[in-house]
């Protein structure tokens, strides 16, 4: 198996678009209401959704993650673009090791929450 997209749904994908457009740049596709951009092999879509209402009242029930090795200049880069900052970059440790990981937490308009992470080495 390969994991392939994320599709963010939403009552107003228009909003949405302009927003990730702003930090990630042109969309790779748009057509019918829903927009996508390529990051690596994989796609964030985001586009209508009829069951989607309003914000999202569990923001970190589903996060979905952007690999940079660059986390702390990309994390500029998008707050300059008008990033929704939830947690500025930290170090994060895996299994009580200390790391030179970083992860920054942002959100989106409807209040999703995505990261950029540094690479995980194994």
């Amino acid at each position: 198996m390969d994991f392939n997209s994320i599709l963010i749904g939403s009552e107003n994908a228009e909003r949405l678009a302009e927003y990730y457009t702003k930090l990630l740049g042109a969309p790779s596709f748009s057509d019918g209401g829903y927009t996508a951009w390529q990051i690596g092999s994989g796609w964030v879509t985001v586009g209508p959704h009829s069951e989607v209402k309003g914000s999202n009242d569990a923001p970190g029930r589903l996060i979905w993650n952007i690999e940079t090795k660059d986390v702390k200049g990309d994390f500029e880069r998008f707050k300059a673009a008008g990033a929704i900052v939830v947690r500025e970059p930290y170090d994060f440790d895996m299994d009580g090791q200390e790391s030179t990981a970083l992860i920054a937490t942002l959100a989106d308009p409807d209040g999703n929450y995505f990261q950029l992470t540094s690479p995980l080495e194994m």
